[in-house]
């Protein structure tokens, strides 16, 4: 069977392979109007024909027919039309098959690890299955159940995907631009993360912490007595799911402002806590109507709720500290700040043209800015062909990469884009963008105080520094050699002339810090400041010695 299913994955991905050669590769060229023409219609087949695959073999497929699905910021619609229909329309096991799982897993009974369960799947996932139950004191629950053999089947995906990325990369282009072995490698790593269902109700407990002071958003509790690797039970959160427009809306709840909310959650997430829910598509976020207790910007108040904790991800504090330094740029437009943090966290190639490429985002800045999901969408090919003959040298060379521990992150944001849009459409990025920005820009700068000092510090040390060094030498730690008889007393008389000046220098560094301070309104800063200038002035201004 696992031999089978190799075949039939691989052939699936060769077939289209082939067409993408032939059609776009080569019939482009001679007839490009009816290849255009005729694209719709055959991308809506394979489409449909991958969703038969997924649905028939489930596994590896399922996930990433999910994720392609969620993609509606790069994918056209008849793509996800045919796609998302795996988000819900996964075929559940017989309970038949589930059943001695839950109770091995449990050591006992189902009518005993429960007062009731429900037979029929509420959900059908990828690598498991959702049922409702109640616990024996009557506790409402969700018991997801991990599907009987899932690690062979998922194996033997990943073996046709492994050879599948070896093809690819005889494409020297690709292969020095993409590693396509790490590729693979994370998404392994992620598909065991997501069969360890005891890892996963941990995490839930982890984002319950992060999330506790937001009434906003809401976490469902696990129930560790009936926890194992292979069956979690989880509080029974359900709401409207996130795409049910039409509900969501028949209830009073806007849906800019559940799109709003969700961005900002996942700000959050990756810029203060570093800990991230990785799989928003669909079927893993609900929203609750509420009656009150908290504000709403608009419409109806409502909670986020989080489920399926099996995909996260980490990032660590120099990484977030670097995407900070991204957020910033992009939200003050800040080209130059941007690649340094691009630099910084490894997104472009060694020697790679900074100036160029900090131009080239400028540029491009310039053309998107202000724009909404729907007009980046629907971003005109003209424009994008100016900017491709305006820096054609530096795209032709590519300098980009992307580091595998970002690829989980690049996957996140791929499927929150997506999620976004479908939500609203006219959703901004760069207006939610430019608050964020402000509001860690100042986070990173310093106080006045903390400023100044900071300033100050090494100007104050200077003319201590100086009188130390003319101490030592008129103590004879420190030798000069002279050639004149007189040059003892000139060298002195020129060392306190210099410890003058720097006085001087310091005192006017001084007032200036006070006007800046008296600019920004902390007039008793100003005041001591004006003080303090003033002293080392007048210090500054004494007499120099007589010489003898």
């Amino acid at each position: 069977m696992a031999y089978t299913r190799f075949l039939q994955v691989l052939g699936f991905a060769l077939r289209l392979l082939i067409h993408i050669v032939v059609w776009e590769l080569l019939l482009r060229r001679l007839r490009p109007s009816w290849v255009r023409g005729t694209a719709p219609r055959r991308y809506r087949g394979w489409a449909a024909a991958f969703r038969d695959l997924a649905v028939q073999l489930g596994g590896a497929l399922i996930k990433l027919g999910q994720f392609l699905s969620a993609r509606v910021d790069l994918l056209p619609d008849f793509v996800i039309e045919e796609l998302a229909q795996l988000q819900d329309e996964v075929p559940a096991e017989p309970f038949e098959r589930i059943r001695p799982v839950i109770e091995a897993e449990l050591g006992e009974p189902l009518e005993v690890a429960f007062q009731s369960f429900e037979p029929e799947a509420t959900a059908g996932a990828s690598l498991g299955q959702v049922h409702r139950a109640w616990l024996p004191d009557g506790t409402p629950v969700m018991v997801k159940v991990q599907r009987p053999g899932i690690e062979r089947l998922l194996a033997a995906d990943l073996a046709a995907l492994t050879a599948v990325a070896r093809i690819l990369s005889l494409y020297p282009p690709l292969r020095r631009r993409v590693h396509l072995d790490r590729l693979l490698q994370e998404f392994a790593r992620t598909l065991a993360m997501e069969l360890d269902y005891m890892a996963e109700a941990r995490y839930a407990e982890q984002f319950a912490w992060n999330f506790a002071d937001d009434p906003g958003i809401r976490i469902p509790r696990p129930f560790w007595s009936h926890i194992r690797r292979r069956v979690l039970v989880l509080e029974d959160v359900a709401a409207i799911k996130i795409t049910d427009l039409a509900a969501m809306e028949a209830a009073g709840i806007s849906r800019g402002a559940v799109a709003r909310r969700l961005y900002q959650t996942y700000l959050r997430q990756i810029f203060y806590d570093g800990f991230f829910h990785a799989d928003p598509h669909p079927g893993n976020l609900f929203v609750e109507p509420m009656e009150g207790g908290m504000p709403a910007d608009e419409g109806r108040p409502f909670r986020l709720t989080f489920v399926d904790f099996g995909m996260v991800g980490r990032i660590s504090p120099e990484a977030r500290r670097w995407l900070r330094e991204a957020a910033i740029g992009l939200g003050t437009r800040d080209a130059r700040r941007i690649v340094r943090a691009m630099h910084a966290l490894g997104f472009l190639l060694p020697g790679a043209d900074l100036e160029a490429i900090a131009q080239a985002v400028e540029r491009l800045l310039d053309h998107i800015w202000g724009l909404s999901m729907a007009q980046l969408r629907e971003w005109s090919l003209r424009e994008a062909k100016v900017l491709f003959l305006e820096f054609r040298e530096l795209l032709l060379r590519f300098p980009f990469q992307i580091p595998q521990e970002f690829l989980l992150l690049g996957r996140t944001l791929g499927l929150l884009a997506g999620l976004v849009t479908r939500l609203d459409p006219d959703f901004n990025l760069f207006t939610e963008a430019e608050p964020f920005a402000r509001r860690l820009l100042e986070e990173e700068a310093p106080s006045l105080s903390e400023q100044v000092f900071e300033i100050l510090r090494p100007l104050l040390r200077i003319p201590l520094d100086l009188g130390r060094f003319l101490e030592r030498s008129l103590a004879g730690e420190i030798r000069w050699e002279v050639t004149f008889p007189e040059a003892r007393e000139t060298l002195i008389l020129i060392a306190e002339g210099f410890q003058r000046l720097v006085w001087q220098i310091t005192g006017f560094v001084w007032v200036m810090l006070a006007l800046f301070a008296f600019a920004n309104q902390q007039v008793t800063l100003a005041g001591v400041l004006f003080g303090i200038g003033g002293l080392w002035l007048l210090w500054g201004l004494r007499p120099l010695r007589r010489q003898r």
